[in-house]
């Protein structure tokens, strides 16, 4: 494998090679976990860590078929249908958020592609929930340029899209839309000025070398995204993907690592699949560089730990939520 200069890790860079990020991946773990707590030093306070909320303002009857979500109209699942949040209640669930110590709130919507109609709504949540205080995000499918300056122009800070995974195992994932249909989403949204949140899920059934890949693929953007949020799958029953065994939890914490390495300057998030973690790989993941998690006892329609107990870990870990406008550093 290419030989890299452990000792001066810590430049923002997106010319990575593939053979690198395998490089890093693969180091003794240990060693891995050094190097990234010492390059995480370099750019955050390694006991700070951001603190976002998620909502599901509209929920299920999504027409895509991603093999790891219960909102796809293709799935016999639990979840099901629900319009669009009124403007007052997006407010009400913020409001909640703020008191509990988020400094982001994320908006997300089981949408292929918002219609104007539907994101002018969108467009007014975006405009209260800032008035609160609150930095804004949101995940509502592919954007075209004209959409991502509106959203823009309403005040959002961050958009969400996600790669889920490397472009080779894509298509054992989705088939409704292309990784290209993702990433030129991603370039629609950075050229509105929008902050880009972008990261992928493990435990699909992918490989080792799609990990690296995906981590690879965030690296080598023209900017490194602001967020990378890395989830584990969370298996609903009635999705394609529910029984599969579960991922290593040192291959989560590796990836995390391998992402701090990759993206020094970049807010990893824990998202989804934590509450079947241990409190002692949640420990590893922010040694690993991990600064960024979402509080809440719901992600979109999937459970997450709840606030009492995110707490109790942060106390017994030393940590602190980030306060106030949470300023992440440009790439």
């Amino acid at each position: 494998m290419t030989t890299i200069d452990l000792e001066h890790l810590g430049a923002v860079r997106t010319d990575w090679t593939l053979d690198e990020a395998r490089t890093l991946f693969a180091l003794p773990f240990n060693d891995l976990l050094y190097h990234a707590q010492r390059v995480h030093r370099l750019a955050f306070d390694p006991n700070r860590v951001q603190v976002s909320t998620l909502l599901s303002i509209k929920t299920g009857a999504c027409p895509e078929d991603c093999a790891y979500c219960p909102q796809s109209v293709r799935y016999e699942t639990e979840v099901g249908r629900e319009e669009l949040m009124d403007l007052e209640d997006v407010i009400s669930a913020a409001e909640a958020a703020r008191r509990s110590g988020a400094t982001r709130f994320c908006m997300g919507a089981a949408y292929r592609n918002p219609k104007p109609k539907q994101l002018e709504h969108i467009k007014d949540m975006v405009r209260e929930v800032r008035a609160l205080g609150l930095e804004t995000c949101a995940t509502l499918g592919m954007l075209t340029p004209g959409q991502a300056l509106e959203l823009k122009d309403a005040g959002l800070d961050y958009y969400n899209h996600n790669l889920d995974t490397s472009a080779a195992f894509y298509g054992e994932i989705i088939t409704t839309r292309t990784y290209q249909d993702r990433l030129d989403t991603l370039q629609a949204v950075r050229d509105a000025g929008l902050n880009v949140c972008c990261g992928g899920i493990l435990g699909m059934g992918e490989s080792e070398l799609d990990r690296v890949q995906l981590l690879h693929t965030l690296a080598t953007l023209p900017q490194h995204p602001e967020s990378v949020p890395i989830n584990q799958l969370v298996q609903v029953p009635g999705t394609p993907l529910h029984g599969l065994p579960p991922l290593d939890p040192l291959e989560f914490v590796r990836t995390i690592a391998t992402g701090r390495l990759l993206m020094p300057r970049s807010y990893l998030r824990l998202s989804a699949g934590r509450l079947e973690m241990s409190d002692a790989v949640q420990a590893l993941c922010f040694l690993a560089g991990a600064n960024s998690i979402f509080y809440g006892e719901k992600l979109l329609t999937t459970p997450n730990p709840g606030r009492n107990r995110d707490t109790e870990l942060f106390a017994r870990l030393g940590l602190q939520p980030e306060t106030g406008r949470a300023t992440e550093p440009a790439a």
